[in-house]
C-alpha cells in the first residue's frame, strides 16, 4: 500500500519507457505506467512516503480487522504487500490489481503465500459474484480510476450484507502550514527522489497531478455514503497526507 505507481525489470521497447497517465485517467494508459515500475515500486514508495506507507499499511489492516476463514478482497493490490499481512491472519485473500504488471510481480514475489490469490481485475467491473466477501479494501488505487464512484458501487455490490469496507487514500492536510510543505515537498523533493530511484519517474508526476486533483476527507465520505454504504467514517493519518475511510453494508 503506497503511491501508486510498477517497475517491472522487463525490457520495454523505447516508446513504452517513459510512458505516463494523465487526468483523463485512460485505464490502458494507467495500467501500461504501472506494468513499467512493477519491480521497484514498493521500495520507491517507501522512500517517497519516508516510511510513512508501513504506517498506513498497518492502520488499514486494523481497520479490516481480517479474522481467520474470511473471505476479503484488496483491490488495487499491487505487488501485494498488502495483501500478505491480511492473508496471514488466516483469511482468503484476493489481490486484485487492473496491472498485469503488478500482478505477475506479485505472484512472482508471494506467489507461495497460504491464502493469498492473485486476479487481475477492473474496479468498476469486478469479476467476482454478488455478496461474495466479508470484507474489501483499496489502497491508493480509488484516485487512479477514472470512475470512482462506479468503483465504489461495485465494492459493495461484491460484499457481503453486514461487510465491510476500508478505503485508504491520499487526501488533503487541514493545517494550512502543513499543506503548504507538503506541498513544496511533493513539487519539489518528491520529482527529485523519484528520478533516483524508479524507472519512471514521470509516472511519479503523475502522482502529485492525481494528488492534488483528489477530493478532501469529506467529499470522498459523501462518494462513499451515495454509493451505499453505510456508518461512514474518517480518520487523518500522517496529519491529513492520507484519510483512512470505513464503512459497512446494510444486513438484511
Amino acid at each position: 500500500m503506497t503511491p501508486h505507481p510498477p517497475t517491472d525489470d522487463r525490457s520495454e521497447p523505447t516508446s513504452a519507457a517513459h510512458n505516463r497517465a494523465d487526468l483523463g485517467k485512460d485505464p490502458a494508459r494507467v495500467s501500461s505506467m504501472f506494468d513499467q515500475v512493477a519491480g521497484r515500486y514498493d521500495r520507491t514508495n517507501t522512500a517517497l512516503s519516508l516510511g510513512n506507507d508501513q504506517l498506513w499499511r498497518i492502520a488499514t489492516r486494523r481497520a479490516i480487522a481480517p479474522r481467520p476463514g474470511e473471505r476479503i478482497l484488496d483491490l488495487a493490490a499491487g505487488t501485494g504487500a498488502s495483501s500478505v499481512a491480511l492473508a496471514r491472519s488466516g483469511a482468503e485473500v484476493v489481490a486484485a490489481d487492473f496491472s498485469p504488471g503488478m500482478i505477475a510481480e506479485g505472484r512472482r514475489r508471494h506467489g507461495t503465500v497460504a491464502g493469498l490469490s492473485f486476479v487481475e481485475a477492473n474496479a468498476t467491473d469486478l469479476p467476482f459474484a454478488d455478496d461474495e466477501f466479508d470484507a474489501v479494501t483499496m489502497s491508493f488505487g480509488l484516485r487512479n480510476v477514472v470512475e470512482p464512484r462506479k468503483a465504489l458501487a461495485e465494492l459493495l455490490r461484491v460484499t457481503k450484507p453486514g461487510g465491510r469496507v476500508v478505503i485508504c487514500e491520499f487526501s488533503h492536510p487541514p493545517s494550512r502550514a502543513f499543506a503548504g510543505l507538503y506541498g513544496f515537498y511533493n513539487s519539489r523533493v518528491l520529482p527529485l527522489v523519484a528520478r533516483a530511484l524508479s524507472s519512471n519517474a514521470d509516472a511519479y508526476d503523475y502522482l502529485n497531478e492525481s494528488i492534488r486533483d483528489w477530493p478532501d476527507q469529506q467529499t470522498l465520505a459523501g462518494w462513499i455514503r451515495a454509493a451505499g454504504w453505510q456508518d461512514v467514517a474518517y480518520r487523518n493519518l500522517s496529519f491529513g497526507i492520507v484519510a483512512l475511510h470505513r464503512g459497512r453494508k446494510t444486513r438484511r
